[in-house]
């Protein structure tokens, strides 16, 4: 056994079977912490541009996860052979997070969920090419044709307003998040099988944070004297909650089973943002929405369950 093994606790893969009573718990959790992030996001807009609150959401991630680690005694020092992979993933994430918060910005919360929510479709798609024993199946690929159905339909039927000034630029940025999204579950998944879960995550944020204060820097302007109360606590839920205990979680998740076993319950995470953007933001439920909304769900639930 290799030291970086006995430093981690890695041991064998989990069995990919099936999501036991305590993951599933875990994933609805994580999933109703997710549908209040963008909507979050959109808040925290308000006074934040895009760039530095995603810096200042991953400080305050990298924060607790190092506090985190201290009280759990995890090492998160790199080993030499695991600093290639994790620039690799953190370079993937740092875009993946940019395009998305630049997506939502240009976007309602509502439909900057469902599109977000594709993540599975790109999941499952390259899982199939990457990820031994998650292969693709008739099922599923039916699953994908109407989940893009009902992403076309949120996508085609936006209109521009004060919190949405560009939809379908936003829409497009957004499918964008959610490939590279998809693509890092399935990155991590081969990272999570030989680095300990907390160093992955504590070291993708960290490595993120020079990149989004530097683009911060040279494409946005920052003026702090803006920050409401509002804003604060918006950036507080996604750096505390989201960045520091929701990332832990689904990576753990991630590491013991399949990627398209743990965003088996994504389709709901839409369904929240849409209901709390509507209630704290004041957007309007539109028949194309909630259409496309379902018809995103569904597919998702044909895709994620099954073989």
């Amino acid at each position: 056994m290799s030291p970086e093994t006995r430093e981690s606790g890695i041991g064998p893969m989990v069995s990919d079977a099936g999501l036991p009573i305590g993951a599933v718990a875990l994933g609805l959790v994580i999933i109703l912490l997710w549908g209040g992030n963008l909507v979050a996001v959109k808040l925290g807009f308000t006074a934040i541009p895009p760039l530095w609150s995603a810096f200042f959401r991953f400080a305050l991630g990298v924060s607790c996860l190092a506090v985190w680690a201290l009280l759990r005694r995890i090492r998160l020092w790199p080993f030499a052979t695991e600093w290639r992979p994790l620039l690799e993933l953190s370079c993937v994430f740092s875009f993946q997070v940019a395009i998305m918060n630049w997506g939502v910005s240009f976007t309602a919360a509502g439909p900057a969920a469902v599109l977000q929510s594709t993540n599975p479709i790109f999941a499952a798609l390259l899982a199939h090419f990457f990820i031994p024993g998650d292969q693709l199946t008739l099922r599923r690929i039916l699953g994908q044709m109407l989940a893009i159905a009902g992403v076309a339909l949120t996508l085609l039927h936006q209109n521009p307003s004060v919190g949405s000034p560009a939809p379908l630029l936003g829409g497009v940025l957004l499918l964008g998040s959610g490939a590279l999204l998809g693509g890092r579950q399935v990155f991590s998944k081969t990272i999570l099988q030989r680095i300990e879960t907390t160093k992955v995550v504590f070291w993708q944020m960290v490595f993120s944070l020079p990149l989004f204060a530097a683009s911060g820097a040279v494409l946005e302007s920052l003026d702090l004297s803006r920050l409401t109360w509002t804003a604060a606590a918006a950036i507080g839920y996604q750096g505390i909650v989201i960045a520091g205990l929701g990332f832990m979680i689904s990576a753990s998740l991630i590491r013991k089973y399949r990627p398209s076993l743990v965003t088996s319950f994504n389709f709901t995470t839409p369904l929240f943002a849409v209901l709390l953007s509507v209630v704290l933001l004041g957007e309007p439920l539109t028949v194309w929405l909630v259409t496309g909304l379902v018809t995103v769900a569904l597919g998702l639930i044909v895709i994620t369950t099954g073989e």
